[in-house]
């Protein structure tokens, strides 16, 4: 005989047990019930939605992020406005009208590893300055000795007359310590000078404008090498400047010593920059002799480039917020837009625009308005983060949880990490993207089979991804029938500063060599 469940509960052993079971069973789906419901109203959709893993994943930050995205053909149309630009600047017509200034360096002729002589240079290009001296042996070797010194926020942005002063000082300093003073030899210079400039000749040039945070009185519009020796010759030091050159130039210069097919120097560190070997007779701003060999290397200062509102189509509201924030508003729009001096800072607007929007920093929301936090102030977000954020792997983030840490962000998140290191990754992209269309627009125009571009410069050096991300955009932008090479160079500013004093003056290495053998 079958027995029913009814049955089953009248029995006095079972039905105390089962009564309690199913108590047990109704009150836990009761309670897990209420507290779904309770999370759904607490924790709404949206924010829900925010807590990917992949933050390319969710919308609203995809939105934000996108504005950064440069596309292929947007690129096209920056290669052909910066060529435009480049042509402007070499005519005598049109040069003051752009923003590209495409000035001469003067420097002709090109190392082949054969110069040999002990040179002496100075580096100075932003908070540090450096003095050298190069020993070239004639086979493409070399031998450096160097030193470092601080230059002080007074003097960066103090009367010029001490800035050159100091300058001579730590010459004398140095050159005292190698026992280089009162030997009866007049050393011939080299003088790396990494602000836009407008030369006069290999050993005159008048500054035009500072960048990099320099803000001297009296040496806009100055003969800057006339300071500079000056200084060098208050000091009764047997040291002559024979050549000036940028950081741009001085590295195309020693790769060059090393590899004669470099034809193009380029710096990415604190500013950008990039020269190029150019025919003279694409030179209309050439006010020299035209004898062999028939080529100058142009200065581009494509650090300019936009600062006539030729690129506001792809400027953002944080380059805005950059430039109008900066001390040089209007200038160097290009460079604000690539280099290591902003490129951490437009991260942390990023973040900031991210944290007023409630999608990033979810568990801080008391921290939002305590803008004591280091988050909150200008620059602390270093592009060394950057670099440091990006490589960044696996469920613990241990890298970005102590950036963010030290920026006031206190155990954040998996999904906080991602989304901060997502934001690294597309700032650095854009930068490399546009860094790439600049160089295809000069190895395009240079011509040949096969160039060489040798860069320097710290963002170069020491981003994990900044050269893959250059080279693997260029191969779309780059005409077929030419090859490229991306050389890191050995010390352009310093070494071929002395390579270009070198080679300007050939006879005085010569004379300097043979007097210390």
């Amino acid at each position: 005989m079958l027995l029913n469940f009814a049955q089953i509960l009248q029995d006095d052993l079972i039905a105390p047990i089962v009564w309690k079971t199913a108590y047990g069973l109704a009150t836990t789906c009761i309670l897990g019930a209420a507290v779904y419901i309770g999370y759904r109203v607490g924790t709404p959709e949206k924010y829900q939605d925010r807590q990917h893993q992949n933050p390319e994943l969710n919308n609203q930050i995809k939105k934000v992020i996108d504005s950064l995205k440069i596309t292929d053909d947007q690129l096209i149309d920056i290669m052909q406005i910066l060529e435009e630009e480049m042509n402007i600047g070499l005519s005598p017509l049109t040069h003051r009208q752009t923003s590209v200034k495409m000035f001469p360096s003067y420097v002709r002729n090109i190392p082949n590893g054969t110069e040999i002589g002990q040179v002496l240079a100075l580096d100075l290009g932003g908070t540090n300055f450096r003095v050298l001296l190069v020993d070239l042996h004639g086979d493409s070797t070399v031998e450096l000795t160097s030193k470092i010194f601080v230059i002080p926020q007074s003097i960066m942005i103090g009367d010029g007359k001490y800035l050159f002063h100091h300058l001579a000082e730590c010459l004398h300093e140095f050159m005292e310590k190698k026992h280089l003073l009162n030997t009866g030899i007049c050393y011939p210079l080299g003088f790396t000078f990494s602000f836009p400039c407008q030369q006069d000749g290999l050993a005159s040039a008048r500054l035009t404008t500072w960048t990099k945070g320099f803000n001297c009185s009296g040496v806009v519009n100055e003969d800057v090498v006339k300071l500079l020796q000056d200084a060098i010759d208050e000091k009764h030091i047997n040291a002559k400047c024979v050549a000036l050159v940028n950081d741009t130039v001085g590295t195309l210069m020693s790769c060059a010593y090393k590899d004669p097919s470099t034809t193009i120097g380029l710096i990415l560190g604190t500013g950008t920059n990039a020269c190029y070997i150019e025919s003279l007779d694409k030179v209309g701003t050439w006010n020299d002799n035209y004898d062999e060999p028939k080529q100058v290397i142009i200065n581009t200062e494509w650090g300019a480039f936009g600062d006539n509102g030729c690129l506001n189509f792809i400027r953002t509201k944080y380059d805005i917020e950059i430039d109008v924030s900066s001390f040089n508003p209007g200038k160097q729009i290009f460079e604000k837009m690539i280099s290591g001096m902003y490129m951490g800072e437009i991260v942390r607007l990023i973040i900031l625009d991210l944290v007023q929007q409630e999608l990033i920093f979810l568990g801080h929301r008391d921290t939002y308005r305590d803008y004591t936090i280091p988050l909150y102030t200008p620059g602390n977000f270093h592009t060394k983060f950057v670099s440091i954020v990006e490589v960044d792997e696996g469920i613990k983030f241990s890298n970005t949880c102590r950036v963010l840490e030290n920026l006031g962000i206190e155990n954040p998140t998996y999904s906080d990490c991602a989304i901060v290191r997502y934001i690294c990754r597309q700032v650095s992209q854009r930068a490399a993207r546009l860094v790439a269309a600049g160089l295809a627009v000069l190895i395009n125009r240079i011509e040949k089979p096969h160039v060489t571009v040798g860069v320097d410069g710290s963002l170069y050096r020491h981003h994990p991804r900044f050269k893959y991300n250059m080279e693997r955009c260029m191969k779309t932008l780059v005409n077929e029938d030419f090859q490229f090479t991306l050389t890191l160079s050995d010390d352009g500013s310093g070494q071929g500063a002395a390579m270009v004093a070198c080679v300007a003056d050939a006879s005085s290495c010569k004379e300097t060599f043979m007097c210390m053998r």
